[in-house]
């Protein structure tokens, strides 16, 4: 009898513990849907060039730019100005979470407008103001190697379609 109701304890206890990951589960859900239903009223949360460019120009100080390309040669290579470096593997770590400041926008970018996507959603979630520049750093540069890879893939293109 005692192991019966151990037992019973025990499956009340994962069937609560269940319970409580389902309805976390909806929460997060719910408050990605509160964010993403908003994106279109902001063009999906994205910089021109032309617009980082002015803001630079103007030397608006509301804002910080970030280098989201996954290697640092990268960014040695060349980088907007006035950006920082953190790579789109490692934004969500302690110690970069700490660079970025929740009273400014977060402007992020990476080669071609992919990566810099990833983050942008859990740093909304988290209280930060993020963008992106739309097309990343193949907008900013001519000749950049994002935006070659980009052209190569475009030319490439011609898988089936259906309408």
């Amino acid at each position: 009898m005692k192991k019966v109701l151990v037992m019973l304890w025990v499956l009340l206890i994962a069937l609560s513990v269940a319970a409580q990951d389902a309805s976390a589960a909806d929460d997060l859900a719910a408050k990605m849907n509160a964010i993403m239903v908003k994106s279109t009223e902001v063009r999906f949360w994205q910089f021109s060039a032309d617009e980082v460019n002015t803001m630079i120009k103007e030397k608006k100080n509301d804002f910080l730019i970030v280098d989201t390309r996954p290697r640092t040669a990268e960014f040695a290579e060349g980088h907007i100005p006035g950006a920082i470096h953190i790579m789109t593997q490692d934004i969500f770590k302690p110690e970069s979470l700490k660079k970025l400041p929740k009273n400014k926008k977060i402007i992020l970018y990476c080669a071609t407008g992919q990566l810099q996507n990833l983050p942008i959603i859990g740093l909304r979630m988290l209280g930060y103001d993020t963008y992106t520049l739309w097309g990343g750093y193949a907008t900013w540069a001519k000749g950049s190697t994002g935006g070659a890879k980009i052209q190569d893939a475009v030319k490439a293109a011609n898988y089936p379609v259906v309408k």
